[in-house]
């Protein structure tokens, strides 16, 4: 397959990258860049000064977009959600414009596991409407901004993505140095869900979002047995062989991480149901499973 992605340097980027390198199936990775192309397989872009040449996509198999800043890059203020929108919405509609102009066959874009807002302890699945809070909007926003190539015919799919843990994740990077501290507890009440996934199995799974003809629509991107904030607390102390005794009251995390908080104080119990359905073989099946493999243990 000739595959073109965009966000290829990013935190899931790079290892799609390389996984898809490492099948021998003969794909030809092309990489949308936004600095001056250093390599063969670099083709400059800027989304937000105008439309892709569909000459670009001639050829092409299947587009994979993981563009976005950082959710919990910075605390949140009006500037930043802006950021946060715009760095999603607009290369998302730009690419589906042009996969739609080039009549490629398959999309595959990134979403959110934000999608889902707070929905205490209902179990949730890909049918489920999006919330009404800001990453609920942002993630609706963010998947019709793919109408343009699936109007045209394109397979297209979005992965909504939980938490994905793996060496050098930004969430474990944030927590670990407190709980080696001994300063590691739930956060608020801890009855919260934390949607996870690891790092190998995020990859595993978009590839075969990629590959699979028979995907389509949105992929919840978790893992297969849901975890709340308590149970990851007591997860990442057992990794790190640390107690786990404080409780963080959610005035003290509101202080600290702002509106950015609910990333951590509200969460969904969300079910795989698409990829359980395709008989996705997990390598990391458990919380605790995805934390040794993401801390080298």
């Amino acid at each position: 397959m000739r595959i073109v992605i965009a966000g290829s340097s990013g935190y899931l980027g790079k290892p799609l990258m390389q996984a898809l390198e490492g099948l021998g199936e003969g794909h030809d990775l092309v990489r949308l860049v936004r600095h001056r192309p250093d390599e063969e397989n670099e083709i400059l872009w800027d989304p937000y000064r105008g439309p892709l040449d569909p000459q670009i996509l001639d050829g092409v198999d299947a587009v994979v977009n993981l563009c976005g800043v950082n959710v919990g890059g910075q605390r949140w203020n009006a500037a930043y959600k802006k950021r946060i929108e715009t760095s999603r919405v607009i290369p998302t509609k730009v690419l589906a414009e042009a996969v739609a102009a080039a009549k490629v066959p398959v999309m595959v874009n990134a979403s959110a596991a934000g999608w889902y807002g707070d929905r205490a302890d209902v179990e949730v699945d890909e049918s489920t409407p999006a919330a009404a809070d800001f990453l609920g909007r942002l993630s609706l926003k963010w998947e019709s901004a793919t109408a343009p190539a699936e109007e045209s015919g394109a397979r297209v799919v979005r992965l909504r993505t939980g938490h994905v843990l793996g060496p050098d994740s930004l969430l474990l990077d944030r927590f670990v140095p407190f709980w080696k501290w001994f300063l590691g507890g739930r956060f608020g009440s801890g009855r919260q869900y934390l949607p996870w996934i690891s790092l190998r199995d995020w990859v595993g799974a978009a590839v075969t979002a990629i590959e699979d003809d028979s995907i389509h629509g949105p992929v919840n991107m978790v893992g297969p047995n849901p975890a709340t904030n308590r149970e990851f607390t007591k997860a990442l102390g057992a990794a790190v062989h640390r107690p786990t005794p404080w409780i963080i009251p959610g005035w003290a995390v509101k202080i600290v991480a702002g509106e950015a908080a609910t990333e951590i104080l509200r969460g969904a119990k969300i079910k795989p149901g698409v990829l359980q359905a395709h008989g996705y073989e997990y390598q990391d099946e458990t919380l605790f499973e995805a934390l040794r493999y993401a801390l080298h243990d």
